[in-house]
C-alpha cells in the first residue's frame, strides 16, 4: 500500500468515526426551535435523518419557508444554537 493509499484510508476512517458520533437528535437541523429544515425526517426508530444527506450543504428552506444555510457541523461547534446541549459532537469536543 502506498503512502497516498494509507493516507486516504486514514482519512476515510476518521470520517466514519466522526459520522458515527451523531445521535440523530435533529437539533442541528432546527428540530428543537420549531422550524426545522424541510429535509429533516423522523425515521421509524424515532430519530431524525436528512433526506438529502449527501447533498445537504448549501442554502435550504425550513418547513415554514425561511432560508437556512446547511454547513458542516464543525463550522458551528463553537457557536451557540438551539439544541447545542443535546449534540453528541459538542459533548465530544
Amino acid at each position: 500500500m502506498t503512502d497516498e493509499e494509507r493516507y486516504s484510508e486514514t482519512l476515510f476512517k476518521k470520517y466514519q468515526e466522526h459520522e458515527a458520533l451523531c445521535n440523530r437528535c435533529g437539533a442541528c437541523c432546527g428540530m428543537l426551535d420549531g422550524d426545522p429544515c424541510e429535509h429533516l425526517e423522523k425515521t421509524p426508530d424515532g430519530l431524525y435523518a436528512c433526506d438529502i444527506y449527501e447533498q445537504r450543504f448549501g442554502l435550504r428552506k425550513t418547513i415554514k419557508g425561511e432560508p437556512v444555510l446547511c454547513v458542516p457541523i464543525h463550522n458551528v461547534l463553537h457557536k451557540t444554537w438551539w439544541g447545542r446541549a443535546r449534540c453528541a459532537y459538542i459533548r465530544r469536543v
